[in-house]
């Protein structure tokens, strides 16, 4: 969604509010539901919410204090000192910044949202005043909440470990979350992140401070993002965006930056050299990496999108076992490089495996949050997915999930159609063992494809124990008493080609039998140098699988054009990037172009656009067929066992 306006939060205007917040920390009351009380009987952690849910004093309300619990503990944790530890000192300041920034959006959602007047009216009121007062307040509440905790998590997720597993397994949850009232809300949610501060058993040492307040601040937002959907009057939330004075700071509509896509995920750093075979896939990997360089941050958009040569989204197949793990790694590692070395910021952001979720709705939430930062034009974005037959499976197979759906209805919406941004900046690779058990839909957006076949030579299979048994030489000299090959130098087959011409065995015909059979029927009639004969072959291959439409052909397309620009970039841009790398989008352009047109001295295009145009349908029946075949074989084991079984039992 385009955020139309941005609106400045002033930092004179927070110091008015941040008595109001300072108050909050030293003391709220909050009497507990039933509910909360309740929980603790199947919550996974019992003595936690225990803990949680006992009142303490004679009445139901209970006034607790978190800068009270912060001392106690700076006591409890540090007792040989008067300085209060860092990271509590960090944690409190970032509570009470948050809180102010919280009051300071609920009052201007207050003023926005015509709120105010309804509150100062609120006496002479009619029923339907009443609702829409009510419901103003509830969606002000949510917002308070929402801003705060980002603005905490803004504030100390830098701070906090890398790693929060631990502390998310000994987090209960948060027992109950008040909408009612911005102080019943604030007051809610500071009770229970008080009553866990004081918890022995969650709170070790002060860096646990910091790592919980972000656990639980997260699971706040998680709380308001499950609920946000049945709050009204949110068009002032979503329509703009609140930019913090002299930060980075900034509140756009429920959007979430943290989850998950803020930081580029942890790889092992593999070169192309260390992979043996997939020539193919090496190639076509190499050149996603010269593209998404190209992209012009200024312009906002990149060369290769209107050279034709640009893929938003790919795919790699191949069987287990050959190098898809690696070749993942392999890419975000040449991009990596490429990017520290220019300057340029790079964020690897694969798809989680948690992505479906139970209940309904949850998995197209989750899958909108990871698509989201795929639309950010300030970072070149790298998004495999691997396993994907796991997430993006054919929606018409038996007993596939409500969850797959929801993820498959997001991708295409996102990669094609209204909410379908590329600035060229960003790649979603799909990577699988059975690209015939993705969803046609699915694969009908991908336009850049090729095989991850492994090692397929004497001397890839060679270089493969190479690889291995150079480990225990480098260690043992001489333990490894075999004799090597006379006529090659290891790993001399594994650099990079130079095009895909030298990749292609060029087979002149296809090598599928259906595909073949309606090629040679065509070519009676027509040569493969006519119009006419691509127009005639893809309505007889319609005929064998009717799912062939016109993306395919437009699919077709866009593999010719990567053909055209299957050029090395010159040598010379890498090591001194002012040559092309920084120059303006134009120049960028008209430097690819004068590329282009030497490359293209001695490519013949109907012979480039015929070797595609094989290659993608002998893809497509390859996929079809498989899927068939696969089912028979399941069925013919079954009858063998049947048969078997039979004779045992006869016996």
């Amino acid at each position: 969604m385009e955020h139309n306006s941005t609106f400045p939060i002033k930092q004179n205007e927070l110091d008015m509010l941040r008595d109001e917040a300072t108050s909050y920390i030293k003391s709220i009351q909050w009497e507990q539901g039933q509910r909360a009380k309740n929980k603790d009987k199947d919550a996974k952690d019992e003595s936690i919410l225990l803990y949680l849910s006992r009142a303490k004093g004679n009445g139901n309300s209970e006034v607790t204090s978190v800068s009270k619990t912060i001392l106690e503990l700076k006591k409890r944790l540090l007792p040989e000192s008067i300085a209060i530890p860092l990271h509590l000192n960090q944690t409190l300041y970032a509570v009470q910044e948050g809180i102010t920034l919280g009051i300071w959006i609920k009052d201007s959602y207050y003023d926005a949202s015509g709120l105010s007047s309804l509150s100062e009216n609120r006496t002479a009121l009619d029923s339907s005043g009443k609702r829409e007062y009510e419901s103003k307040m509830q969606t002000a509440t949510a917002f308070m909440l929402f801003a705060t905790a980002y603005k905490i998590l803004h504030d100390l997720k830098t701070m906090a470990s890398d790693d929060l597993s631990v502390m998310k397994n000994k987090f209960a949850g948060i027992p109950e979350v008040s909408l009612m009232t911005p102080l019943k809300g604030i007051s809610c949610a500071l009770f229970y992140y008080d009553k866990y501060l004081g918890h022995p058993e969650i709170i070790k040492s002060d860096k646990d401070v910091v790592d919980f307040t972000v656990v639980y601040f997260e699971a706040l937002i998680a709380e308001i993002q499950m609920r946000k959907s049945s709050l009204e009057y949110t068009e002032t939330i979503v329509d703009r965006t609140y930019k913090l004075e002299q930060s980075e700071f900034a509140v756009s509509g429920w959007d979430n930056v943290f989850q998950g896509a803020a930081k580029s995920v942890e790889f092992n750093k593999i070169q192309f050299e260390q992979i043996v075979g997939n020539r193919d896939a090496k190639h076509f990997a190499r050149r996603l990496t010269e593209r998404l360089l190209s992209y012009d941050f200024t312009a906002k958009k990149n060369p290769f999108q209107e050279l034709g040569g640009f893929m938003p989204v790919f795919m790699g197949y191949g069987i287990p076992g050959t190098g898809k793990s690696m070749l993942i790694a392999a890419i975000a590692t040449r991009l990596k490089e490429h990017c520290d070395q220019l300057d340029i910021p790079f964020l690897f952001h694969p798809m989680p495996d948690t992505l479906i979720s139970t209940f309904q709705g949850g998995s197209a939430e989750k899958m909108v949050d990871w698509m989201k930062p795929l639309q950010d034009p300030s970072k070149l974005i790298f998004a495999p997915i691997d396993d994907a037959e796991n997430n993006l499976q054919e929606r018409t197979a038996q007993g596939v999930s409500a969850g797959v759906k929801e993820v498959i209805g997001v991708f295409l919406r996102y990669t094609e159609g209204a909410y379908a941004v590329n600035y060229g900046n960003s790649s979603i690779g799909l990577f699988t063992n059975l690209p015939e058990m993705l969803d046609k839909a699915v694969i009908s957006r991908v336009q850049g494809r090729f095989k991850i076949d492994g090692a397929r030579t004497e001397h890839d299979f060679l270089d493969q124990d190479h690889l291995w048994w150079r480990k225990l030489d480098d260690t043992m000299p001489n333990f490894v008493n075999m004799q090597g090959p006379e006529n090659y130098s290891y790993l001399q087959d594994q650099g990079l080609a130079k095009n895909m011409g030298e990749i292609l065995k060029v087979s002149d015909k296809p090598t599928e039998e259906r595909v073949l059979e309606a090629y040679n029927k065509v070519e009676q009639q027509f040569k493969s140098n006519q119009h006419l004969f691509y127009a005639n072959l893809y309505k007889e291959i319609q005929k064998i699988f009717p799912f062939f439409s016109s993306r395919d052909v437009r699919n077709i397309q866009s593999a010719v054009s990567l053909r055209l620009t299957d050029f090395d970039l010159e040598e010379d841009w890498f090591e001194n990037p002012e040559i092309y790398f920084k120059k303006d989008y134009e120049t960028k352009f008209h430097m690819l172009q004068e590329l282009m047109r030497s490359n293209m001295k001695g490519l013949d295009f109907s012979e480039i656009r015929r070797q595609e145009v094989v290659r993608y349908l002998d893809n497509v029946a390859t996929i079809a067929d498989t899927d068939f075949k696969r089912k028979v074989d399941a069925r013919v084991n079954q009858l063998k066992i049947d048969l078997e079984a039979r004779e045992q039992f006869g016996n």
